[in-house]
């Protein structure tokens, strides 16, 4: 019974063990990502916004950030470096940007120190002041303006697969392994014992 006892307890401290570094390793196993943007992906807006940005679940690192704003014809409306505060990468706009589509092709370096990006696009319906550019001729491909496109989610990175998980579960299963091994041969050993003693007995 006291070597059932001392199994039993085994096998629960390494089961405690096992959700504690599961616990652990779980919440850094996954990298920064994107909740929300300014201007909402696919939205319409009167006119360019003065800046862009970000907002992710985590705070990411100043360093390596860009954010480019383009237009239909492939300019770059970016204005001065990407400003970060808290979680939110925002980006300046150049004044006198043209109505039609923009895209935001976004590039930060997480939390983790891992590299993530994405993009959206929104429609502007007039051009900002100074505005001496043409709108973009509407094609198959691109909203008319003063119509709302079909919101696209926000691309996560790609998580990587948690390796170091599955050598933890693996090295708690091992000692679950070992334990119920050094117990079996322990109640081996008693059981040898007893009939031994007994026989000594009868002679």
């Amino acid at each position: 019974m006291r070597l059932i006892r001392q199994l039993l307890s085994s096998v629960l401290g390494a089961m405690i063990l096992v959700s504690a570094l599961v616990w652990a390793v779980d919440p850094a196993s996954a990298h920064d990502a994107a909740e929300s943007t300014s201007p909402a992906p696919g939205a319409t807006v009167s006119t360019p916004p003065e800046q862009v940005s970000i907002t992710f679940n985590r705070n990411p690192l100043v360093l390596g950030s860009q954010i480019l704003v383009t237009d239909a014809a492939g300019n770059n409306w970016a204005d001065g470096n990407v400003e970060i505060v808290d979680n939110t990468a925002s980006q300046k706009l150049k004044p006198g940007a043209p109505a039609g589509v923009f895209t935001v092709a976004w590039r930060v370096v997480s939390s983790d120190s891992h590299p993530i990006e994405g993009n959206f696009s929104f429609t502007a319906t007039a051009g900002g002041a100074g505005s001496t550019a043409a709108p973009a001729v509407p094609t198959l491909t691109t909203p008319q303006p003063g119509a709302t496109a079909t919101p696209a989610p926000v691309p996560n990175a790609a998580e990587p697969f948690p390796w170091s998980l599955v050598i933890f579960v693996g090295t708690a299963v091992g000692i679950l392994v070992a334990l119920a091994l050094m117990a079996k041969r322990r109640l081996t050993r008693g059981g040898e014992g007893s009939d031994g003693g007994d026989v000594g007995g009868k002679g």
